[in-house]
Formats: C-alpha cells, structure tokens, sequence
C-alpha cells in the first residue's frame, strides 16, 4: 500500500481535508503533516516536515512515505519551499497533463497543488494521475542524474 503524505497552508486547508478522505476512499495510506484548521499559517515548516519524509531523502528518524501533495493558495511558495530538500522533485500540476509529465519525465515526488486555482473535481483527477503515472527512464533518467549531481544539501 503506497503511503502518501499530505500538507498545506491556512489557504490550501479546505482542500487538503477534502483530498485526505478521498485519497483514504482510494486505499492510500496517508500522514496528515498539517495544518489543521483555516488559523493563518506559513508553509516553509509544512513543506519542509512532508519533504523530509519522503523515502529518497537523508532525513534520520523521519516517517517515510512514498510521495508527497503540498497545497497553498498559488501552490508557487510550497514549491519553492518543497525543492530546497535534497532528493525532493516538487512540481506545480495544473492539470492532469501536468501531472502526467511530471512523473513520466521528471520522476516527480511530490504534487503542488494551487487551491486558489483548482477545483475538487480537478484536483481529484490530477493527484490520481500523479500517483499512477510512471517515470519513463530512457530519455529522461539522464537528467534526473544531472539533478541528483547539482543538490546541494539542505
């Protein structure tokens, strides 16, 4: 069973809840890292929590998860935020093509949603193909090494 984190600011809170249950409905496993209520919050430590989870990083004593959903209002801020953990390929998805590519091209790990742009019923169709959507090695394994080559630890 794949486990799967979940996290947001004050802005992405309604959202994230909604998505928590249906991920739940879906047979996920999933860790809410926060926040819990609409009480304005920032999202670096939200970020930064759910990233270092994720089982590609060095993170001791962390619970790991396989992948990661980040929500605030643009979903830009979580990105940034998300990204400065080594290991971590945080992508804004708009659409599921977005999130196709993502993770056919990239081997993203963690979805950034913008709650202020994305409806439920968007939302729902795009974490579903982030989750079952694959990285396709051949062309695309050689940049995700240039990547790994160039993090710098954080």
């Amino acid at each position: 069973m794949m486990k799967i984190g979940i996290g947001s600011d004050h802005r992405g809170y309604r959202l994230k809840d909604k998505l928590r249950l249906f991920l739940v409905m879906q047979g996920y496993k999933v860790n809410d890292f926060g926040v819990f209520s609409e009480d304005r919050a920032d999202y670096p430590l939200v970020a930064f929590k759910l990233s270092q989870s994720i089982k590609t990083t060095q993170k001791p004593k962390a619970p790991k998860i396989d992948m990661g959903i980040l929500i605030c209002g643009s979903g830009i801020g979580m990105s940034i935020a998300a990204n400065k953990v080594k290991g971590i390929r945080a992508a804004l998805c708009l659409t599921p093509e977005f999130a196709r590519r993502a993770r056919n091209h990239n081997n993203a790990n963690v979805l950034v949603l913008a709650a202020d742009f994305t409806s439920l019923p968007k939302a729902k169709a795009i974490v579903q193909t982030f989750l079952t959507e694959k990285f396709l090695k051949e062309r695309h394994a050689v940049r995700i090494r240039q990547i790994k080559k160039l993090e710098v630890l954080t």
